[in-house]
């Protein structure tokens, strides 16, 4: 690597992390594909974390993740020149003795002045790097010191907060430049600290997130509608949201239909809000399942189609999702969208850990009725007694009555 990032270099880092909301990261990607085919060291470096997953890169530019691939490309970058080659490398635990032979610098610490170079001279992905090298305490390995290196416990640990500080300066840098990321690694800085050489700030941490969302990136967009929205201030956290959802952000649209489909800071309006739904369902957003899969089990903004809502409500279950399984076992008992099944409504209606008198009648109504479970009445009873004033639980009580050893038994009729 020269002294200077490539043009091409430049572009794709404006549209995969500076500007993301421009849309152009398939563009940005096939433009590294090319530099690095040529020889660009830089290029294989960013395309190798393209390819690592929303760890390393925004994932609305729905880049593949591919780890074996993006090994070999962070090798290849080494071996091609690349001084951010070297210390993403180093950061990623890929710098191996061998592969560290085969780089084209006398040690790591000119590799990382060559990057230090970049980063004094603007680059904000360098700025990242440079941060992280100090956030992670790869100084150690590149200043090629130790414990050991210090007379005293005193003044190794000195040299440790002198230097993991320097991380604070670096990271800012690289989120003024357009570098989102770094306000992630700069959070965990000021909420945890580090170990006992660097106090928390948590304070300092409360910006972060706004500060980033003001910038225009959609991902801290989202973070900051959520962190509005559960300080009650819906009007502000639709604004972002909707903002975030425009700039392509994963998931932002069903935030936003949330809203819609429930009236809430604007308008009810159900059918704009499946149809915010709708345009998250083919990333297999969870959100957007889970409420599509409601709208379609009440027919709110939708025909009712209740093999729709089993379906939908089905996948966000397969994936770990619990908040559809009262609508999955209130389908399975009745038989709506699916077989009737009590054993399989036992199993969802026994996973609402929240207020819901109707899955405490049909749990009473499965044990008091022996289906799909063994009977067991005491059980019965105790669900129908908590589901209240529910009328079905209500007269599905009346089926049982005390004996005079205090014991439920079911009523011969």
């Amino acid at each position: 690597m020269g002294k200077a990032l490539s043009k091409e270099v430049k572009q794709a880092l404006q549209d995969i992390y500076y500007n993301e909301r421009t849309g152009r990261g398939k563009e940005a990607f096939a433009l590294l594909e090319k530099a690095s085919a040529a020889g660009d060291g830089d290029a294989t470096c960013i395309l190798a974390r393209c390819l690592c997953g929303e760890q390393y890169v925004w994932a609305g530019h729905r880049f593949p993740e591919d780890d074996e691939r993006a090994t070999k490309l962070l090798h290849k970058s080494v071996e091609q020149g690349s001084a951010l080659g070297v210390l993403v490398a180093l950061r990623s635990g890929e710098l191996k003795p061998s592969l560290e032979k085969s780089m084209s610098f006398a040690s790591l610490q000119e590799a990382f002045d060559e990057v230090l170079a970049l980063a004094e001279g603007g680059d904000a992905f360098c700025q990242y790097v440079i941060a992280n090298s100090y956030f992670w305490w790869d100084f150690l390995r590149i200043q090629n010191k130790n414990k050991n290196s210090f007379a005293t416990p005193g003044g190794y640990k000195a040299y440790l907060k002198e230097n993991i500080s320097k991380c604070e300066d670096w990271f800012w840098k690289a989120l003024r430049g357009g570098m989102y990321f770094a306000a992630n690694n700069l959070k965990h800085y000021y909420t945890k600290g580090d170990e006992d050489i660097i106090a928390p700030q948590p304070e300092k941490a409360k910006v972060l997130r706004k500060i980033s969302a003001e910038a225009g990136h959609p991902f801290h967009q989202s973070l900051y509608a959520d962190d509005l929205e559960e300080a009650g201030r819906k009007e502000e956290a639709f604004h972002w949201f909707r903002l975030a959802a425009e700039g392509g952000n994963p998931g932002a649209w069903s935030d936003v239909g949330r809203f819609y489909f429930d009236g809430i800071a604007t308008e009810k309006d159900e059918v704009y809000a499946v149809q915010c739904f709708e345009k998250d369902i083919p990333y297999g957003n969870i959100c957007a399942h889970n409420m599509l899969g409601k709208a379609y089990f009440f027919g709110r903004g939708v025909e009712q189609d209740y093999d729709k809502a089993f379906s939908l409500l089905s996948f966000s279950y397969q994936k770990g999702s619990k908040w559809g399984v009262y609508y999955l076992g209130k389908c399975c008992f009745d038989g709506l969208g699916t077989p009737q099944d009590y054993g399989k409504a036992r199993t969802y209606l026994e996973q609402v850990n929240w207020n819901n008198d109707n899955a405490r009648y049909m749990l009473g109504f499965i044990y008091g009725r022996g289906l799909g479970v063994e009977q067991d009445i005491p059980k019965a009873v105790d669900y129908l007694r908590k589901a209240g004033n529910h009328q079905e639980a209500k007269k599905e009580l009346r089926n049982y009555k005390k004996t005079l050893f205090g014991t439920w038994k079911f009523r011969q009729r």
